[in-house]
């Protein structure tokens, strides 16, 4: 054992991230290519494994004390999660904006692996399906409320929904089993290809330029041959009606002739619209289905005018 006079004090602390151990900026490699004696604490044991690999000696210590107790100015790896005084600190991971993410999916594997949490290793989608819904809603009343807090705090619970269903997808039979990185390579890969005014060769647009773009993007890739497709049915009833007219004037195809309205802002509607629920509620009638079942009926009338298009649409291309 070292006596305490023969004890260095660590000369450097250098910050290294768990989740991203082979990335080291600049003054991190400065630090390591020194020559002086490099430790890591446990925190920091994947970014020793990587330096060890490339045919650097890292000394695993337990503390700082054992440490200090090396001989050498020595240059201890810290994670950094964990503060530690010292000399000098160098900031080793310059971490990119989404960084955490890592971390996030880091936190559901241990909790769905063997040794992790029993209620997380036993769900499924189907069980996790609620879930999503009631997250989506607590975000969208977080924002409705402009509650900066509660939105930040709502939508990392979306988030957690998004990463568990990937890290169960993740276990699932070759033929159903995708994991996040497949999630969000989908998502980029869509995002590019959705924005060719910004990726591509398309040029500027505006607004309206683009929603248009949108649509006939999406129709291409999803062989759409109706508005009606792609549009969840399980949304309000509202909403979904909503999202049919939009689709459907831009298709070119007939809405719903609109009733006239005498009210003069968003906030005189809705209490109009308060006002048409507690009459229906007296009667004894549910808004929501009779909405529901107008939609529906809509929605078949639109996918028999888009079949009867497409038909003609057909016949009249030369054979």
């Amino acid at each position: 054992m070292a006596r305490q006079t023969d004890r260095v004090p660590v000369a450097l602390a250098l910050t290294v991230s768990s989740s991203l151990p082979g990335l080291l900026g600049p003054a991190s490699w400065r630090a390591v290519s020194s020559g002086a004696p490099l430790a890591a604490l446990p925190g920091a044991a994947a970014t020793a494994e990587v330096l060890r690999a490339e045919g650097w000696a890292v000394t695993d210590v337990p503390d700082t004390a054992a440490a200090e107790a090396l001989p050498g100015e020595v240059v201890l790896l810290v994670p950094d999660d964990e503060p530690i005084a010292a000399p000098s600190v160098v900031e080793g991971t310059p971490r990119p904006a989404g960084a955490r993410l890592l971390d996030v999916v880091a936190v559901m594997d241990r909790l769905r692996s063997p040794g992790g949490c029993p209620w997380d290793a036993e769900q499924t989608h189907a069980s996790l399906r609620g879930y999503l819904l009631e997250e989506a809603h607590e975000a969208y009343d977080a924002i409705v409320d402009d509650d900066a807090v509660g939105m930040r705090e709502e939508l990392g619970d979306v988030l957690l929904q998004v990463v568990f269903h990937a890290r169960v997808a993740a276990e699932a039979a070759a033929d159903r089993r995708f994991d996040v990185d497949d999630v969000a390579g989908d998502l980029v890969d869509k995002l590019v290809r959705r924005h060719p005014h910004v990726f591509g060769d398309a040029g500027p647009r505006d607004v309206a330029q683009v929603e248009a773009g949108w649509d006939e993007i999406k129709k291409a890739e999803k062989q759409r041959t109706s508005p009606t497709e792609g549009v969840s049915r399980s949304q309000p009833a509202a909403s979904w009606g909503a999202a049919l007219v939009r689709r459907a004037g831009r298709a070119g195809l007939s809405t719903p002739p609109p009733a006239e309205l005498t009210v003069r802002s968003p906030e005189e509607l809705g209490e109009r619209l308060l006002a048409v629920v507690a009459a229906a509620e007296g009667r004894g009638w549910d808004v929501e289905d009779a909405l529901r079942e107008a939609v529906r009926r809509y929605a078949g009338e639109l996918d028999a005018e888009a079949a009867a298009a497409a038909a003609t649409a057909s016949a009249d291309r030369p054979a």
